[in-house]
């Protein structure tokens, strides 16, 4: 900001170096549809409440709505000079702008702006992640009865069946959605009329704007309003978990389309080769979403580190909230939609996932609970099957390759129907519980969770008829 622009203050212009270093207007431009919405809700309150006159009201309006309109049409010529998305727009103006600050300071008007952009980010991220819930949700019904290994320690343990495996995430995408609604609900406050820290010694009315721009209340502490970006945190924390959730399925993904797995077929639309070798298809996006998910905790941590040093109130150090916060916001949202995609277009192996369903003792417990059932104490059962599956491994043979002699010869328990139970089907019906892998139990969820969905799908409606608000300022004549 040159010296004129800030008053009689400064005797020398600020050194270019300096205004270089110092300007946010390379990022913080994105702001520029909440400035103007916000500064038109600014502004009619001001008329409304007789500190400026209609006609400058209508005049101020009048020019907002012609630098909006030079900004999306790519004619604003943004300058460092003027340092950020506020000043810029005010110098736009013109005379018409000198009145518009009246009652108001940046440090609340970039509270307001991050606010706006925050609650529009939680709706765009939120139909993201409804949209991937219910690609799940579509390939989980595809395959509720199609049986594959479930693991732990990455070893095979039990039979489960894929569609039980893909509701898993519909469950953790459902509760990344949750936090972003509350999110929403916590950062939905109206800061502005808080001034710089103090307030205003104007009679505004801060709800009437906090109604033009759809916020539930105003901020009960001017202090705090302008100086906290704890809802900026609320809503990187949960693109960071989000971003986990989808790094451990483009994990799975990675590993599955390996040679050693052959669980699953990628789309060539959705793969890579490789410069040298000719026979590679590379899960190179998957690899991608998993990279970068490492990306958003970096930037909640960025956050969290500007954040956690500041006395009250604003500090300079604020400004470097913003990229961080884009960044997470623009990544989260690509590794969605592409996550999205992969899933679609997936080929499941499932001949070869029922085989490793069946390998590799993943019956045993359910020999174990046979004996169970019988009156056998299951630490007992546990040390029985143990030994079975010990002889087992030294002569090469799978559980369901063994007769009833060799376990009749560990425990007299043993009847002829036990065969049929250790099969990995009889194993995955068996688990009827709610929650449970059993087909059966696996459409009963579906249809849960398709319900869920439509209720989710319901709420992200709602919190987007909150953020039109914005627009309907944008577009609206001046009342």
């Amino acid at each position: 900001m040159s010296a004129s622009a800030w008053g009689g203050r400064f005797e020398k212009e600020t050194a270019p170096l300096a205004s270089r270093f110092g300007a946010s207007v390379p990022f913080d431009w994105r702001l520029y549809r909440y400035d103007i919405a916000g500064s038109i809700a600014h502004a009619r309150m001001l008329s409304r409440q007789g500190i400026i006159s209609n006609a400058s009201q209508q005049q101020i309006e009048a020019r907002l709505r012609e630098t909006l309109g030079q900004i999306e049409a790519g004619t604003l010529e943004w300058s460092v000079q003027r340092e950020d998305v506020h000043m810029n727009i005010e110098a736009a103006l013109g005379e018409a702008g000198r009145e518009l600050h009246t009652a108001r300071s940046r440090n609340d008007q970039v509270a307001l702006d991050l606010r706006l952009f925050c609650r529009e980010a939680a709706v765009q991220l939120g139909a993201a992640i409804l949209n991937l819930s219910e690609a799940f949700i579509r390939r989980a019904t595809e395959h509720a009865a199609d049986l594959m290994p479930g693991y732990t320690h990455l070893q095979r343990a039990q039979p489960v069946t894929l569609g039980h495996h893909l509701l898993a995430y519909v469950e953790m995408l459902a509760r990344d959605l949750e936090r972003l609604s509350q999110a929403f609900d916590r950062l939905n406050v109206s800061p502005l009329g808080s001034g710089a820290l103090a307030g205003v010694p104007y009679p505004i009315d801060r709800q009437f704007v906090a109604d033009l721009l759809g916020f539930d209340s105003t901020s009960a502490n001017s202090m705090d309003a302008v100086s906290d970006r704890d809802f900026a945190l609320d809503l990187l924390a949960a693109i960071a978990i989000s971003g986990l959730h989808l790094s451990r399925f483009a994990e799975e993904i990675i590993v599955w389309a390996t040679t050693e797995f052959r669980f699953v077929q990628l789309d060539d639309a959705w793969s890579t080769g490789s410069s040298m070798m000719p026979q590679k298809k590379n899960a190179d996006f998957a690899e991608l979403i998993r990279g970068k998910s490492g990306r958003l905790y970096g930037d909640l941590v960025t956050v969290l580190t500007v954040l956690k040093g500041l006395p009250l109130t604003y500090n300079k150090d604020l400004q470097e909230d913003k990229e961080p916060l884009f960044d997470a916001v623009d990544t989260l949202a690509g590794c969605l939609e592409v996550a999205e995609q992969l899933l679609l277009t997936l080929r499941f192996q499932t001949d070869r996932m029922a085989q490793a369903a069946a390998e590799d003792y993943t019956t045993a417990t359910d020999l174990a609970d046979y004996l169970v059932r019988r009156g056998v104490p299951f630490r007992q059962a546990h040390h029985i099957v143990g030994q079975i599956v010990g002889e087992a491994v030294a002569a090469g043979r799978q559980l369901t390759e063994l007769d009833l002699a060799n376990l009749q010869a560990h425990s007299g328990h043993f009847q002829p129907e036990v065969l049929e139970a250790i099969t990995a089907q009889a194993s995955v019906g068996a688990r009827a519980v709610p929650g449970g892998t059993a087909p059966d139990q696996v459409r009963a969820a579906l249809g849960q969770a398709t319900q869920r969905l439509a209720g989710s799908r319901r709420r992200v409606e709602a919190m987007q008829a909150i953020c039109a608000r914005v627009d309907d300022l944008l577009r609206a004549k001046s009342p």
